[in-house]
């Protein structure tokens, strides 16, 4: 079974994760505008961190988002910064459902939640766009840079995002964050070549410092696309956005290119000129054009630490699987890639080292 029809659409909702329908009702027939019950509860197959669910009513259906219950680390899964993003982004043209309402009161369903439009469009688990035709995905790959680029051009506080995160320092907080996150999730157990990362990306960050809105999983199944068409209706996932570099925000994106295709998401190894897929030096330089840059120096350094972040994540699940309150029924599988995107990270670091 591909990975698109194991995250693709709805199942019945998880025990672990069930909510009280009736109470939910009460709260959306109070806060949502334009809703009317009766309602039905189902939850989406994908995502790995805030449990997701199809809110269906007879005029109209909806997404919830929330936290996960159970034991949580220390600033993970704020559902209240997801719900504040979208709604200040929603005025400046830049694609994001519309969010309406959110509720931090935990009796309703159990957590903290937010209730969102539900856009409907296509959502790619494959970063070769296999569904899409392939004198298309060139478009779509330039729909993607550019809606990135887009994001990274937005001043923060020209939508009320100026307090959105600290300004400066990006790289050594979220080191310190992710290598923390690292060592204090005991459950998980410990990698050797994590444990050399952390030592090393705090002594090698590169010079000099951009404060952006960073979206910080801006990847192709985060992201809705048009029924038909190359360009994109709706970002998702930003739980993880805050004010950070903009070029690890990128790299974070362009990590697909080193990517296994194996793994998540990757394009490493396929024949992209055969797929019709920009190469990783032309998607450098569209964004470079789109943002008035002539080049990206360090860029090694950026797809090391992204390496690294995204390791991190999946220990943090790891640990999640082994207190008992992982969101995905496919988290098992995801944290079986731990170690081979650790050694990955490793390798990167050692190229920034080389050049």
């Amino acid at each position: 079974m591909s990975r698109s029809n194991d995250n693709t659409g709805t199942m019945p909702v998880r025990d672990s994760v069930a909510i009280d329908a009736t109470r939910l009702a009460a709260w959306m027939t109070d806060n949502v505008e334009g809703f009317a019950g009766p309602l039905q509860v189902e939850e989406f197959k994908g995502g790995q961190s805030n449990p997701t669910y199809k809110l269906v009513s007879p005029g109209q259906n909806y997404v919830l988002r929330r936290k996960p219950p159970g034991r949580l680390l220390r600033g993970a899964h704020a559902v209240e910064r997801e719900a504040r993003v979208m709604s200040a982004l929603a005025g400046t043209g830049f694609p994001v459902p519309r969010v309406y309402g959110l509720c931090e009161d935990e009796t309703v369903i159990g957590t903290a939640f937010f209730v969102m439009a539900m856009v409907e469009g296509r959502i790619f688990w494959d970063a070769a766009l296999a569904e899409v035709p392939r004198d298309e995905r060139r478009a779509s790959f330039d729909a993607m840079v550019a809606t990135l680029a887009q994001l990274h051009s937005i001043v923060p506080a020209s939508v009320g995002l100026s307090d959105y995160g600290r300004p400066g320092s990006y790289l050594e907080r979220q080191i310190a964050i992710w290598s923390r996150q690292y060592v204090e999730d005991t459950d998980a157990g410990r990698d050797a070549n994590m444990d050399r990362l952390v030592e090393w990306l705090p002594e090698n960050i590169p010079d000099g410092d951009e404060t952006a809105i960073v979206h910080g999983d801006f990847r192709c199944d985060n992201l809705i696309f048009h029924p038909t068409e190359p360009r994109i209706l709706a970002v998702l996932d930003w739980e993880l956005s805050t004010l950070g570099h903009p070029l690890s925000d990128f790299a974070y994106h362009a990590m697909m290119y080193r990517m296994p295709a194996r793994i998540s998401a990757g394009l490493a190894g396929l024949d992209l000129v055969a797929l019709g897929i920009p190469s990783e030096e032309e998607y450098i330089r569209a964004y470079c054009r789109l943002t008035g840059r002539s080049g990206i120096p360090d860029y090694d350094f950026y797809i090391a630490f992204n390496f690294f972040r995204i390791a991190a994540i999946l220990h943090g699940i790891k640990g999640r699987v082994a207190r008992g309150n992982a969101a995905s029924s496919h988290a098992e599988e995801r944290i079986r890639m731990l170690p081979e995107l650790a050694a990955l990270a490793w390798e990167q670091a050692k190229r920034a080292q080389e050049t």
